[in-house]
């Protein structure tokens, strides 16, 4: 038995005036399965939002007694989203061929890669994040008006390896909207810039938390380590004064995770943040929460 394994280097950048999400990544493949691979398959998920998407033609509806203008509107495809691929290229910055399917694409190797062999490629991407209020979805954001503000829940928002597996080969059956999918196993080395006054929440280990907390958030982080309840490292008054305005500079938040199989985050001035150390073995997990006012008193600590 077998697996592969897919190692990752993105940079991130969210674009809250445009809701744009901009990336870069390096992707690192190994290929531990006993077949030489011509080509790889990638999934685009973000692909299922496009003008052009299948998941579209496969969605079902009712007839009911009253029907909005929106409503009209969200049974045809409307919104710009999807992948916009810039470039796919090795690491000298040769372009590789590749061929996008739908939430599929195909990239040819300009070389075979062979059993316990590994090649490195870069894609440089962006995509219009969907609002989920008016267009569904798990991933993108939910918009406050009231203080113009927004929660960003962001998943599916790299291009991802596909897996090639011992007893189908490529698994590169569309992505529909409904169903989820199984992806390879790999390390993750993550950098989010978002706007300064953000708080970052994401799979794996904050790198650069000296550099990005500050003094007595950082204090907070480390009692929460060893703290016996729920240690508040943003409280609901900062949450809500940071509301209040908008920062236009950036900040970069550094995250790695070793060894699993997806990678998502979420970010947002609005969060409260609380955060409690629980020790498996010889480990401490951070077990943490973040959530806006409007989730209190019902996930707050107290």
């Amino acid at each position: 038995y077998w697996q592969q394994r897919a190692d990752y280097e993105i940079n991130v950048r969210l674009d809250e005036e445009n809701q744009v999400i901009y990336g870069e990544e390096t992707i690192t493949y190994f290929n531990n399965s006993p077949d030489a691979l011509d080509y790889l398959w990638v999934q685009l998920d973000q692909n299922r939002r496009a003008i052009d998407s299948d998941g579209y033609k496969v969605r079902q509806s009712e007839l009911k007694d009253k029907y909005s203008l929106e409503s009209f509107q969200n049974l045809a495809p409307w919104f710009d989203g999807g992948f916009k691929i810039e470039y796919v290229q090795d690491t000298k910055g040769n372009e590789i061929p590749f061929t996008i399917n739908q939430t599929m694409m195909r990239v040819d190797l300009p070389e075979t890669l062979l059993p316990e062999g590994a090649v490195s490629f870069k894609m440089k991407w962006h995509y219009n994040l969907n609002d989920r209020l008016k267009i569904g979805g798990r991933s993108g954001y939910e918009f406050f008006e009231e203080e113009n503000n927004s929660i960003y829940t962001i998943a599916q928002f790299y291009p991802r390896m596909a897996v090639y597996s011992d007893n189908e080969g490529w698994q590169h059956k569309q992505f529909l909207g409904s169903g989820e999918f199984a992806v390879p196993f790999g390390n993750y080395d993550v950098k989010i810039t978002v706007p300064a006054d953000h708080i970052v929440a994401s799979t794996g280990e904050i790198q650069n938390a000296k550099e990005i907390l500050g003094a007595n958030r950082l204090n907070r982080f480390e009692m929460a380590k060893s703290a016996d309840q729920p240690v508040e490292i943003v409280t609901q008054s900062e949450a809500e004064d940071a509301e209040k305005s908008r920062s236009t500079e950036m900040k970069t938040w550094h995250y790695k995770a070793e060894n699993v199989r997806d990678f998502g985050w979420a970010s947002s001035r609005k969060f409260i943040w609380d955060a409690q150390g629980v020790q498996l073995g010889d480990r401490t997990v951070m077990a943490m929460s973040y959530y806006p006012k409007e989730a209190n008193p019902l996930w707050g600590i107290y």
